[in-house]
């Protein structure tokens, strides 16, 4: 009896424990054309250039094309730092210049129950993505050592406002130093994890919005 019931509870136990481990949703990827020669593959932190076309999936309707509604230009953003929808950050790694992909995404890894423009909440979507080109990211090793002036693998608040400013001013973009000031303050609030005034290597690479 005593064992039935252990078995019965271990049962139970097992049951719950497994009923609370929900699979997270999952962006179904469908490779449409991928190039012959690949130099390299996206990661995490890259900068890419795409064109694309999106779907609802219920109706099959376009709700954003950057052949029709950007001028017929493609679209710059980086990979993995939330500057897109999760359903892109998690479907678009691994992927060659020149390739086209086809993302369907659930709607906890889209625009979810808020939805955006002419996209309803609990939407599904369908994009087509073309990869056009593939740079290094504001968070790759390569830009941390661009902007570690003295090769001592951490960033001053005056290396980042240098770093700024150049970025800035290879843009356009007017270049203000007070504006600039509260921008390095802001990024070092976030950024500087152990408050010892300096942002690491480690600090840097792993995933943030700044920068």
């Amino acid at each position: 009896m005593e064992a039935a019931l252990w078995t019965l509870l271990s049962f139970v136990f097992v049951a719950f424990g497994t009923g609370a481990l929900i699979p997270e949703p999952e962006v179904k990827i469908e490779t449409l054309h991928k190039p012959f020669i690949c130099k390299r593959k996206t990661k995490l932190g890259d900068m890419m250039l795409v064109h694309y076309e999106g779907y609802l999936e219920k109706d099959g309707s376009l709700f954003h094309s950057t052949h029709k509604h950007n001028d017929g230009q493609p679209t710059w953003f980086t990979l993995g730092i939330n500057e897109v929808i999760k359903g892109w950050d998690k479907g678009l790694v691994g992927m060659c210049v020149g390739e086209k992909r086809r993302l369907i995404v659930p709607p906890s890894l889209g625009y979810g129950k808020e939805g955006k423009g002419k996209i309803p909440s609990e939407s599904t979507l369908i994009f087509n993505i073309d990869l056009v080109e593939i740079r290094n990211g504001p968070r790759s090793h390569e830009s941390f050592q661009e902007m570690d002036l003295n090769d001592d693998w951490k960033l001053s608040k005056e290396e980042v406002k240098m770093y700024l400013k150049k970025e800035f001013e290879r843009h356009g973009a007017v270049v203000n130093d007070s504006h600039h000031d509260t921008l390095v303050e802001d990024i070092f609030s976030k950024e500087d994890e152990d408050s010892d005034g300096f942002i690491s290597a480690r600090e840097f690479v792993y995933t943030h919005d700044e920068l």
